[in-house]
């Protein structure tokens, strides 16, 4: 069945650290080979066996609208005609910061990147050399990229001092970043009493997404924006799943709750490499060349990307949101139907069309302790049995569904049922 995409991972595996460009893609965490593509169309992915598969996962959040989506493949070719970089400004990124700036409640002002860790990385620069603080938090099992500062775990409990999550990461580094639980405001009320006037920023996923999907409880977000406000510390929101996924104005129009400053990717690329920080006019006139913070990039602002991102955002409205909402609810009923009929330890966590099918003992998975929980033997299981089906979902336990509005009624059947039958064969 995978007979072709194992061959090309053992060619792979000789060029490439892992066979791969990215981490999770190995499916090491669900002890597999991974799935070598070659097209997708629409709901659908297509592997080098010639196997066709509902996708689940629509490239980590970008495609919204599905694969190979008409505008965006349009949109593309007809800007790359005029050339695809050229190192300087172009009206498109002046057209997507307008856009951007028109739908994300907390943003004034915004700057292109070329990816979502350049974004959170960029942002935590600002947020010191703006406040002039030094001490960052962060939350356990929220992941914000692969820069040194967020490669932090927490040390002998989650109120204390970061150690390196990664070799490479110097201790010097690590000691800048403080580590709280994530839904646990006392845990960041005891971080600011330590470390008084020494924290330069908090930076959250407001729906955590990268260790499955855990959803804020009430008045967390709104504390953490108190909490922030009385010390003269600036509130980060990554965005960068959350970002036109959940609204169109993201997690804190959903919430309510407002940054000081936002990170940007996935969706704003319309499935090319893209990212963006901005918030208030005031922070964001101290990046250069108006301000001392120094950030620059080559490709940041790619007239290919924000034509593709572009493409997407202008056509985000209510009647894409309900009908995203109406896929992704049916789809949760339908797996909530089955964990009942079924007997299986497990619930579903879901905000819009992000998802976590977690096999979990408790009822509703809310910070990284308990995240760490799930059986991922089973997950592991049931990801391999999905497949068998024909359903594409995301190769580890801890990361999120991101649903199409090109899934239909077909599809939705059929992943429902994929799913009962996988929950009665690992039971």
């Amino acid at each position: 069945m995978f007979y072709n995409s194992k061959l090309a991972y053992k060619e792979a595996i000789k060029l490439i650290p892992g066979g791969v460009n990215s981490p999770v893609r190995a499916f090491r965490s669900v002890h597999s080979t991974p799935i070598f593509f070659k097209s997708g169309n629409g709901s659908k992915m297509i592997d080098i066996d010639d196997n066709e598969y509902v996708d689940c996962v629509g490239s980590w959040g970008p495609l919204i609208f599905g694969h190979a989506e008409n505008h965006t493949v349009e949109a593309i070719v007809n800007c790359s005609k005029n050339g695809t970089t050229f190192g300087a400004p172009t009206e498109l990124e002046t057209k997507m910061a307008s856009k951007i700036i028109e739908m994300v409640p907390s943003i004034e002002k915004v700057r292109m990147v070329s990816s979502g860790t350049e974004a959170t990385m960029s942002a935590i620069r600002l947020a010191r050399g703006y406040t002039r603080k030094d001490l960052i938090i962060k939350f356990s099992g929220n992941y914000h990229g692969h820069f040194d500062s967020f490669l932090i775990k927490a040390g002998s409990g989650a109120m204390t001092l970061g150690k390196p999550d990664s070799q490479g990461v110097t201790e010097n580094i690590a000691k800048d970043t403080l580590v709280a639980e994530f839904n646990d405001i006392d845990s960041v009320v005891k971080l600011f009493n330590e470390n008084k006037d020494k924290i330069a920023a908090v930076i959250i996923e407001p729906i955590a997404g990268n260790m499955g999907l855990v959803i804020p409880e009430d008045n967390f977000l709104n504390d953490l924006r108190t909490i922030c406000s009385e010390n003269d510390s600036l509130l980060i929101f990554d965005e960068v799943m959350s970002g036109f996924r959940v609204s169109k104005g993201g997690a804190q129009e959903l919430y309510d709750v407002i940054p000081d400053i936002t990170t940007l990717g996935k969706i704003i690329g319309g499935g090319l490499p893209a990212g963006a920080y901005g918030g208030k006019s005031e922070i964001m006139d101290h990046v250069a060349p108006d301000g001392p913070v120094y950030q620059a990039g080559t490709l940041s602002g790619n007239p290919l990307a924000m034509a593709a991102g572009l493409s997407v955002l202008e056509r985000l409205n209510d009647d894409v949101y309900s009908k995203l909402e109406d896929i992704s609810s049916k789809i949760h009923e339908g797996f909530q139907i089955n964990i009942e009929k079924t007997g299986v330890n497990a619930n579903v966590a879901r905000v819009g069309s992000m998802m976590t099918f977690f096999f979990s003992n408790s009822d509703r998975v809310k910070n990284y302790t308990e995240a760490k929980k799930c059986n991922t033997t089973l997950y592991s299981q049931y990801f391999k049995s999905m497949l068998e089906f024909g359903i594409y979902l995301p190769p580890s336990q801890y990361e999120c569904l991101f649903l199409s509005n090109k899934i239909d009624e077909y599809d939705i059947e059929k992943i429902i049922d994929s799913n009962l039958k996988s929950l009665q064969k690992i039971k």
